[in-house]
């Protein structure tokens, strides 16, 4: 090992010198007691029959949300209006992202179609799916936490650009606690219920 000899800087230099040295070991210390935040995925519902029968092709759009549900962080709605996060949980990608994934495989693995797609995927629709979260997170009421998941979605001819159909998709699921592992298995199961019957709902359709 070689060792460097270092002088004892001096007047300004010596100043920057404990500057810098404190700030490097602020940084160092702030980054060792940040813990790592667990991370959750959400899961496609499978095992189920959609129905439909028609050749259409559709693509499932991102959804669109409010800046406090666009994000990887999980909402806690305690009451009163007001909105905070799990401290203790974060999901795998921004909700939209994650939602758009599991949305386009519920419709893989519960349609007979398999003619679904992302914008983006180079395919000739013949219809869009447009979904806006309304609600994605842990609320508390009086009967408890509860995992609460609403989606709104609208089915719109491609080449037309009017609306077909649409609907309103709602889940409530009890949850056992407010830890990360246990909101974040309600709120899956909760997600499971909505796209079942959003697929169901828009495979009659196409």
């Amino acid at each position: 090992m070689t060792l460097l000899k270092l002088t004892r800087p001096t007047g300004l230099l010596a100043s920057a010198a404990r500057l810098a040295l404190g700030l490097l070991l602020a940084l160092g210390l702030a980054a060792c007691g940040a813990a790592a935040v667990p991370t959750y995925n959400l899961t496609a519902p499978a095992n189920f029959q959609a129905g439909g029968g028609g050749s259409g092709q559709l693509l499932v759009v991102a959804p669109t949300a409010l800046a406090v549900l666009d994000t990887d962080k999980i909402v806690v709605e305690p009451g009163g209006g007001q909105v905070t996060y799990l401290s203790d949980a974060q999901w795998s990608d921004r909700l939209p992202a994650l939602l758009q994934a599991r949305t386009i495989q519920a419709f893989e693995n519960g349609s007979k179609l398999r003619r679904v797609a992302r914008p983006g995927d180079g395919v000739n629709a013949d219809y869009q799916l447009v979904t806006d979260v309304r609600a994605f997170g842990l609320r508390i009421t009086p009967e408890g936490p509860m995992a609460v998941v609403e989606l709104s979605a609208k089915l719109i001819g491609a080449q037309s650009g009017r609306i077909l159909a649409a609907e309103v998709f709602k889940a409530r699921v009890p949850a056992a606690g407010t830890s990360g592992e246990v909101v974040t298995l309600a709120l899956d199961q909760a997600t499971d219920q909505v796209l079942v019957a959003l697929v169901r709902w828009a495979s009659r359709r196409f």
